[in-house]
């Protein structure tokens, strides 16, 4: 088979029936679907229906129009350069109002298999147009706890990151953390007037004792309101490299990877830049003026009020403000000193995507807005994946308010409820890969864009669409596999199968399903990493998991009665779908279990 996906074969010889009609073809895309139950076909299509029609069949209704393309396909099918396509196709059938349903050969989907195996690794393509791609995400904020809230920047970046690398992007993982602002001035403050360094730095979460400082500093602050005046006052220190507060912002941020380092390991989160850390705010803070001088002498940078601003052509947005009235720096002063730093330092064709929360959509059009009016980068290189949050029942959370949900007691709850209801001897590693399973796949599961209600025992669940059971389809298959020889580990290759000849037998309806579902992966990682989306993998492992274990229901394979034809054609499908699952899971941060 060649590197083309037979689904874009099919979209191309579509095309040249359309066209061979008298449709204009070649203008618009075609869009392919697969049914949801298997007899409207393996692949659908609604051209028939949708597609501008010439002028010679714009009477004719497009049930007609479909059984004249269906006609027309199976001539062109016939012509030497369809052959492979002609052969991966069983039949074309048209259904309802013109729906066309192609339904894939036996032939072809055992071949697909046999390969899978062969090759020991499913399929998947990579994007004609590779590119180099930065990936922000994560980005908390020095000290400040690291809440479940953190979790979905995190988590989602990451499985952006590896779908990118996956379909051979080069992609450099930064964590842009927030560590620089006026909230260091306040908590610095905080510290010298209410804090014990020897006390925080001998806490086993030094990170807990800043943020109980910044409440207690906001709480204060409400009864007298000159305090925020003080910590304005510090972080201009701070910015003017007053030794005391250098120094205690350095210990701040290193109080604070005390824990960050730790939740990232248990995540199994990492960053390629600045010595896996990322470049931070800070890291700019230098490199911020001549970006000032840049937007001034492009006439961009506008006085209102004694603060500087950037004012868009014809209101299109509100106008970005990047000096303060007191001539401090803010997000967007640091961002675009960031940016012009990445263009630099990796080359004028980065794409640069910030896994943000949605709600920082405006910003980020402010931010790519004036970065175009700079003329730094072509459409498409500034990238924003919005994130929706997690939400308390009543209300929303808030550092300042004290009323937060530390991550790290996610996961050790998720991990106690493994360990309560693990039914073998499991050691603690295989527990926690069990219990960040299920942890990020109830996030990862849905739309990113979607805000989550904080539910701790759905969000621990082992039951269901969970990570879980997902894991748990694996160590079936593994378990089979096991039993019929082969002597696999998730860090070896397994022995090599006897391809078996496919002529000597026919898939059952559920093998059948099985297969055609295997196949479909490549499509599935295309799409969740083109538009950024890892829950399209969830989405198609969460029906492999069913479609394997009906399958494995209903289809015996080591028992002395099942044929040696069957036998094999079978383990191929169950090796084919482990691999499917442990690539899968991998390309959202899940690890396989061999036992559950």
């Amino acid at each position: 088979m060649s590197n083309v996906p037979m689904t874009q074969t099919l979209i191309s010889v579509i095309k040249a029936g359309l066209s061979q009609l008298g449709y204009q073809a070649e203008t618009g895309e075609i869009n392919l679907e697969h049914p949801a139950q298997s007899q409207f076909g393996d692949v659908s299509t609604n051209v028939a229906m949708t597609w501008p029609a010439p002028a010679q069949l714009a009477a004719v209704a497009p049930r007609q129009r479909a059984d004249q393309l269906v006609t027309v396909l199976h001539e062109l099918l016939n012509q030497p350069q369809w052959h492979e396509l002609a052969t991966a196709i069983a039949k074309i059938t048209v259904a309802g109002p013109g729906f066309i349903n192609f339904y894939w050969s036996e032939h072809f989907l055992m071949a697909e298999i046999d390969r899978a195996v062969q090759q020991r690794t499913p399929t998947v393509l990579k994007d004609s147009k590779p590119k180099n791609a930065i990936v922000e995400f994560s980005s908390p904020n020095i000290a400040k706890p690291f809440t479940v809230g953190h979790l979905r920047s995190t988590i989602i970046g990451d499985a952006v990151a590896r779908l990118m690398t996956a379909v051979g992007h080069t992609v450099y993982r930064d964590n842009h953390v927030g560590d620089w602002g006026t909230q260091f001035g306040k908590l610095v403050y905080a510290i010298k007037t209410w804090g014990n360094e020897a006390e925080i730095a001998a806490s086993d979460r030094p990170i807990k004792k800043l943020v109980e400082l910044y409440v207690q500093f906001h709480q204060e602050a409400e009864a007298n309101p000159a305090l925020e005046d003080e910590g304005r006052a510090w972080f201009a220190k701070l910015e003017a490299g007053d030794a005391e507060a250098r120094r205690l912002w350095q210990r701040c941020i290193e109080w604070s990877w005390q824990e960050f380092d730790q939740i990232y390991q248990r995540l199994g989160v990492s960053f390629t830049e600045n010595d896996g850390r990322g470049y931070g705010e800070s890291f700019f803070e230098n490199k911020m003026e001549p970006i000032i001088n840049e937007l001034q002498q492009n006439g961009l940078l506008k006085e209102s009020e004694g603060a500087k601003l950037v004012f868009f052509p014809d209101d299109v947005l509100p106008p970005l403000m990047v000096i303060k009235k007191d001539g401090s720096t803010l997000y967007a002063t640091r961002d675009l000193a960031t940016d012009a730093f990445r263009r630099d330092h990796y080359g004028p064709d980065i794409t640069i995507i910030n896994e943000v929360g949605g709600e920082q959509a405006l910003y980020f059009q402010q931010l790519f807005e004036t970065e175009k009016l700079l003329g730094w980068f072509k459409p498409g290189q500034r990238v924003h994946v919005k994130h929706g949050h997690y939400r308390l029942k009543d209300s929303k959370m808030s550092t300042r308010k004290g009323n937060v949900i530390w991550l790290e007691d996610i996961l050790q709850a998720a991990y106690d409820k493994v360990d309560s209801q693990a039914q073998t001897d499991l050691n603690e590693a295989e527990k926690w890969r069990i219990a960040i399973g299920a942890v990020k796949w109830h996030d990862l599961k849905r739309e990113s864009t979607r805000d989550i209600v904080f539910n701790l025992d759905e969000m621990v669940s082992l039951q269901g669409n969970s990570g879980p059971y997902v894991q748990y389809a694996f160590v079936r298959c593994f378990s089979l596999l096991q039993k019929a020889g082969w002597q696999w580990r998730a860090e070896q290759p397994p022995q090599k199968l006897t391809s078996f000849d496919v002529s000597t037998y026919s898939y059952t309806q559920k093998e059948r399903e099985l297969a055609a579902h295997l196949i479909k992966f490549s499509e599935v990682v295309e799409v969740a990493a083109t538009h950024y989306q890892p829950h399209h993998v969830c989405t198609y492992l969460n029906q492999l998991a069913q479609l394997f274990n009906s399958f494995y229901t209903e289809s015996p394979i080591l028992a002395d009665d099942v044929t040696a034809a069957a036998q094999a054609a079978r383990l191929y499908l169950v090796f084919t779908t482990a691999i499917t699952i442990q690539f899968g899971l991998d390309l959202i941060g899940i690890d396989i279990v061999e036992r559950m």
